[in-house]
């Protein structure tokens, strides 16, 4: 019975280079083969060109590399580009460059399919069939910073992990992604320039805020008034307003690190003054600010995009009230790449 090979990259760097001196071979080899998975990206072992013949044969009938491939990938008319990413196992997963005149952002997957069972999002619609590794989160990374470089002539430079599944429900291997993201080891960027945005797992915002994680927290909130948002997001029967709060409250205290609420703006759901206030109120007690997504519609009519009025409404009462407000435009929509519409439909 063939063994399953190990994938190369669950290793550590001590672990390579333990690896090696049980080979009988130099330590400093393993330095040199972490160099090329990870500054490098490699994803054959023949490429190691620093190393012999004989080294890379070994390797190869020890280890693989389970690298991503991009199936499809899709640009749309406003530049934003669409990544169909196929796993080793033939699971696919969607990634998103977002280009604005000053910058690229990668959108990441960080599960295939979701945990959670938002009713407005394609992705909830495709049960969770498992969590991404580290590596595979890093591959999706790799492969946008690629595509801004060769589109747009200019390296990466934001991350938001809010492509398909529920980051925190992968708590592990997201940080360890971000963890070699961000490493002089990896690719070197910025934690602040990295958003993790959930919708809301109480214990586990408390668990970042223990971690003392420098990345960015968004919470994709879309109501504040308990019953308004079970009947959108369900599990908030489980994770209460009230329990995030606290959560929240206690994650600005460890972090000092101001909120991003996400939100949208449903007609008939949440368009009225009370939903309004209830989001000032939910806003007051640590340093936020509302980011009002425009609703990207995914096909059965039960939620449309409230009227202009309505988002003026929010705009109004919570400029009037301090909070700060952005009113984002959805990019890619029509490949299917905007907030909550990523759902393998290719």
């Amino acid at each position: 019975m063939e063994t399953i090979k190990k994938d190369i990259r669950a290793l550590t760097r001590d672990q390579l280079r333990n690896f090696f001196v049980s080979q009988g071979d130099k330590a400093f080899r393993g330095n040199q083969v972490y160099e090329w998975l990870w500054q490098k990206s490699a994803h054959s072992f023949d490429v190691m060109t620093n190393l012999s013949k004989e080294t890379r044969d070994m390797l190869q009938e020890n280890f693989v590399i389970n690298h991503i491939k991009v199936d499809q990938m899709q640009r749309s008319s406003d530049g934003t580009i669409k990544n169909a990413v196929r796993l080793h196992d033939d699971l696919i997963v969607e990634s998103v460059l977002i280009p604005t005149k000053t910058r690229t952002t990668a959108c990441v997957s960080s599960q295939v399919g979701c945990s959670l069972d938002c009713k407005f999002c394609a992705t909830a619609r495709l049960k969770r069939m498992r969590n991404l590794n580290p590596d595979e989160i890093y591959d999706q990374v790799v492969a946008i910073d690629n595509e801004s470089r060769l589109y747009f002539d200019r390296p990466l430079s934001n991350i938001v992990f809010m492509g398909m599944g529920e980051p925190l429900m992968n708590y592990n291997n997201v940080l360890k992604a971000i963890e070699k993201i961000t490493s002089s080891e990896g690719l070197g960027m910025s934690p602040r320039r990295i958003t993790v945005s959930t919708s809301g797992v109480p214990k586990l915002i408390k668990k970042m805020a223990d971690d003392e994680v420098k990345f960015k927290l968004a919470v994709s909130l879309h109501s504040a008034i308990d019953e308004t948002r079970t009947s959108i997001m369900p599990f908030n029967a489980t994770f209460t307003l009230a329990d995030l709060r606290e959560a929240l409250v206690y994650w600005y205290q460890k972090t000092k690190s101001r909120i991003t609420y996400e939100y949208v703006v449903w007609e008939g759901i949440n368009d009225k003054r009370e939903d309004v206030d209830a989001l000032v109120d939910f806003c007051r007690f640590a340093p936020s600010k509302v980011n009002l997504i425009e609703y990207n519609p995914i096909d059965d009519g039960q939620f449309q995009q409230a009227s202009n009025k309505a988002i003026e409404m929010y705009v109004e009462r919570l400029e009037k009230n301090g909070i700060t407000v952005t009113v984002r435009r959805s990019r890619g929509k029509d490949i299917d790449a905007a907030c909550g519409q990523l759902a393998n439909k290719s």
